[in-house]
């Protein structure tokens, strides 16, 4: 039994050993892979360019060729070196306050300017630039962050104190004049940069400030600056409600001269109707009158008439209709018959 336990024991040493070999082999091989890989291949980055340089060979230097996005075959061991710079834009801050700087961004301290009158400033500037040509970049300035220490920083200043210096003290007040100077920097330095590979995108000036003696002198007349504006626009304004007061005045009185004319209007035209229905009233009783007087001259007429006398003895006897008794002499010379018609038409004219 202890033969074979003993040979168990044995075969299974045997066995592991046989078995962990191609492991290690297999870990070492991939350990190997790893490091030929991450010697031969660099990775470019999105945001970033890529400029080989071949240090053995027949055409050793730097190559023209931009290298973009990707994993980048070079020789290993410091045969090839990949230089890498950035894409995108970058900052360049001078600035006195760092906590108001971009996150990132280079910085240094803000530009101390002399203005054309003698005074000095400091102005807080942000640069906005990129890398346009890498290779260009890398020949005549160099690898890595040398761009900045030795293109970007050390032309900023003296550029900007060459536009700016042109300016007075209130003249840094006056914002279109500010920005002027400003893209007026942005031109010189993209003279100065652009053979480099670099281009400077936009000068920005977010704040300056003067020692506080100067400060507070300027403030101080920016005030009496201002009060002055205020009473000239004071002065103006009375002006112009005068004449808002008297335009509207007048407009009141040209309003009421025309209700008066409307009032005038309306009563002539009322005296006119009036005389109008008063005339036409006339009239008709006029016509009114004559046609009653030419029916009585017509009836007057008619009883002047042949066959009158028969219509005035009917309207006699109408008369004579309404009586009961009369009381008339019969007799004598003025004796009336009544009976005797002939004689009564006789007495009231209407026959002979």
């Amino acid at each position: 039994m202890a033969v074979k336990e003993y040979d168990i024991k044995k075969a299974s040493k045997e066995f592991f050993a046989s078995a962990k070999k191609p492991i290690i082999t297999g870990v070492i091989l991939f350990i190997l892979l790893i490091i030929i890989f991450n010697s031969c291949f660099v990775y470019v980055k999105p945001n970033e360019f890529g400029i080989k340089q071949v240090n053995v060979g027949v055409q050793t230097g730097i190559r023209e060729k931009i290298y973009t996005t990707g994993f980048q075959f070079i020789l290993p061991f410091g045969l090839d070196i990949m230089h890498k710079f950035p894409r995108n834009i970058q900052v360049f801050e001078l600035t006195n306050y760092t906590t108001s700087a971009a996150r990132n961004a280079t910085m240094e301290k803000a530009a101390h300017i002399q203005t054309s009158d003698g005074f000095f400033v400091d102005v807080d500037v942000s640069i906005l630039y990129r890398i346009s040509d890498p290779y260009k970049t890398i020949t005549t300035i160099g690898p890595g962050n040398l761009y900045e220490e030795n293109g970007i920083v050390p032309k900023v200043e003296p550029k900007l104190k060459e536009s700016l210096g042109e300016l007075t003290t209130e003249e840094f007040f006056n914002s279109p004049l500010r920005v002027e100077k400003a893209n007026r920097a942005k031109i010189l330095l993209n003279e100065e940069l652009n053979p480099k590979g670099i281009t400077i995108e936009n000068v920005l000036i977010r704040y300056f400030k003067y020692s506080e003696e100067i400060q507070k002198n300027i403030e101080e007349k920016k005030l009496k600056d201002q009060l002055v504006f205020t009473n000239q626009s004071k002065a103006r304004a009375s002006v112009e409600e005068a004449i808002l007061s008297k335009v509207t005045q007048e407009g009141k009185a040209n309003i009421k001269v025309k209700l008066e004319e409307g009032n005038a209007y309306v009563v002539k035209r009322q005296a006119d109707m009036d005389l109008y229905v008063r005339t036409k009233h006339a009239e008709a009783d006029l016509l009114i009158k004559l046609a009653e007087a030419r029916k009585t001259e017509l009836i007057n007429n008619a009883y002047q008439k042949r066959g009158s006398d028969k219509l005035v003895g009917i309207e006699m006897a109408k008369v004579f209709s309404g009586l009961q008794v009369i009381m008339l002499p019969s007799s004598g010379k003025n004796g009336i018959n009544p009976l005797n018609l002939d004689e009564i038409m006789r007495m009231f004219g209407i026959r002979d």
